[in-house]
């Protein structure tokens, strides 16, 4: 089991992925077995501009931004382990088999786990996890795609 320490830190982290402040959703990878797997967490703040509205006096960090992040984590896997000429993207074509077990509040630090199902260049099939401390909060299937910047993104049903 990996510990805390990240081997990608957040600076890099964006110089895989487009996203950025207020949608980039992974704070460090502590684990990267390219191919394979990836572990990364997320820590929760009450200054996240979701809780403004989700839920005003209870906030709950919304179970779409959680699928979110273990899709962003699983990108950072497909990226990073795949060949593609040009400026690799990856695009989200699906999620399957959600499912929400606790609440995700403010303080938690959630620690998002990525394995690969199916590995058909350039498709991608991963089961994803997301537990607060033992408990696991989120689980669900997502499937996506990589390709070169700038290059039509396969058309998904």
């Amino acid at each position: 089991m990996a510990d805390d320490h990240p081997v990608i830190e957040n600076s890099e982290i964006q110089s895989i992925l487009p996203h950025r402040y207020p949608f980039l959703l992974v704070d460090r990878v502590v684990e990267l077995v390219l191919d394979q797997r990836a572990v990364g967490l997320k820590n929760i703040t009450a200054n996240e501009p979701c809780f403004q509205g989700h839920f005003p006096g209870r906030p709950i960090f919304p179970g779409v931004l959680i699928l979110e992040a273990l899709a962003q984590l699983g990108g950072i896997l497909a990226l990073r382990s795949s060949k593609v000429e040009k400026t690799p993207i990856v695009y989200l074509t699906g999620i399957d088999k959600a499912k929400f077990r606790k609440p995700v509040v403010p303080g938690d630090q959630v620690r998002l786990e990525v394995q690969v199902i199916k590995r058909r260049p350039p498709h991608w099939k991963m089961q994803g996890r997301a537990f607060v401390g033992p408990d696991l909060v989120c689980q669900a299937e997502s499937s996506a795609m990589v390709s070169s910047e700038g290059a039509p993104a396969a058309q998904v049903d």
